[in-house]
């Protein structure tokens, strides 16, 4: 299995374009060691040739120009995309779809409420029929498994997560299941489980056991702390509200991805006040300690 990270930021990218917390002032100053980051989405393949776009992000042109193996080949108007599946219906996770209009008819395989959310709230699929049919909705179930067509080594199972459902979302402060899924996926040929989380609220029992089965976990890396929208001054809601469980303290994310020993943790979808993102601070020299990787733009994954 092959997995490319397109984008590892949460909404906004990195720097976000109109923020001057620290991490996005000093990053333009020069005065923090940073990397750039787009919006997270990730490319996945069974052969290195046919791939599957997971979470189709705003910065997905640019993501796709950096990018050669999924570029036109040997066409006239040609790519290596086969699909897309859409983890929820959060804007930073498929609005991209509009600016793959040009490559309808486009299978996207995604649960009835993120159909739902994008066929009401923010209308995509009804907006893109005009284009050659639009955008194709392949209906997955949380805990059904499912094989993209075209990969046929790839198996792929939604996994019901505890988050949000997006601010236009009828079911928004009540989410519902299949508002949002984690995806494990695995490569039955090399008998290897890639989990990938995005967004997520709560560690619950189950989900900790499908991580002890897995070898990769790309998992949400949002917020280090649970206010830290308040304490940086650029919002006001706490990271529970928003769907997110903060890496730090006694409940997050680190204490839990501690008790997965020889497992590749790789946190995704990192905020960009997130202090992680300064590669000089002491809660990145933390995960550095703990063998916690930070995903970035073009990173690649073997599995």
């Amino acid at each position: 299995m092959f997995i490319r990270v397109l984008g590892s930021a949460a909404g906004g990218g990195f720097p976000q374009w109109n923020c001057n917390c620290p991490n996005c002032k000093g990053f333009r100053n020069g005065t923090v060691k940073a990397t750039a980051r787009t919006q997270s989405s990730i490319a996945v393949s069974d052969n290195g040739s046919d791939w599957v776009i997971v979470n189709a992000s705003p910065d997905i042109r640019s993501q796709i120009m950096a990018f050669p193996e999924i570029q036109p080949a040997g066409q006239l108007r040609d790519t290596a995309i086969r699909a897309v599946v859409l983890t929820d219906a959060q804007l930073d996770h498929c609005s991209g779809l509009l600016f793959l209009r040009e490559g309808c008819p486009l299978p996207v395989y995604c649960t009835n409420h993120v159909k739902e959310d994008l066929s009401t709230g923010f209308s995509l699929f009804p907006l893109l029929k005009s284009w050659q049919g639009g955008l194709q909705h392949k209906p997955i179930e949380p805990g059904e498994r499912f094989v993209v067509t075209g990969l046929t080594e790839l198996e792929w199972l939604p996994v019901p997560i505890k988050s949000n459902a997006p601010p236009y979302s009828s079911r928004r402060g009540s989410p519902q299941p299949g508002d949002n899924v984690g995806l494990l996926i695995h490569d039955k040929i090399k008998n290897t489980r890639l989990l990938y989380m995005p967004g997520l609220g709560e560690i619950t029992a189950e989900l900790l056991a499908l991580c002890h089965q897995v070898d990769c976990l790309l998992i949400e890396g949002t917020f280090w702390t649970e206010d830290e929208m308040i304490v940086t001054g650029v919002g006001n809601k706490m990271a529970a509200e928003m769907g997110h469980l903060p890496i730090s303290g006694e409940n997050g994310l680190l204490n839990f991805l501690g008790t997965l020993h020889e497992k590749r943790k790789i946190l995704i979808h990192i905020n960009n006040t997130n202090p992680i993102l300064n590669e000089e601070s002491p809660e990145a020299e933390m995960l550095a300690r703990s063998g916690i990787e930070v995903s970035f733009d073009g990173m690649q994954i073997t599995l």
